[in-house]
């Protein structure tokens, strides 16, 4: 992780509040963005790229971004699946 971007390898799917969120979970986040507040990034999540979404809290220290239907359609995935991804800071 350096001080604007941070890639990491994840499967798609975040517990919260003991329901599964089509979301990828960003590591240390609070460390990244420097609070647990939600921040504005891009993200490239395999080969789709996402600019300018924001994070969501998880509720356990940490930020999400969602992955809606469209997105996981160009992924050809879904919950459970793997991806490898990109946030970079705004």
């Amino acid at each position: 992780m350096d001080a604007e971007r941070v890639q990491f390898e994840t499967t798609i799917g975040v517990d919260v509040k003991g329901e599964t969120w089509s979301c990828v979970e960003i590591p240390d986040s609070v460390a990244f963005f420097g609070n647990g507040k939600s921040a504005r990034v891009d993200a490239t999540i395999d080969e789709v790229t996402l600019e300018n979404v924001g994070t969501l809290p998880t509720g356990a220290g940490g930020h999400m971004v969602s992955l809606n239907a469209k997105v996981r359609k160009a992924l050809g995935k879904d919950v459970g699946d793997p991806v490898s991804v990109t946030i970079s800071k705004r």
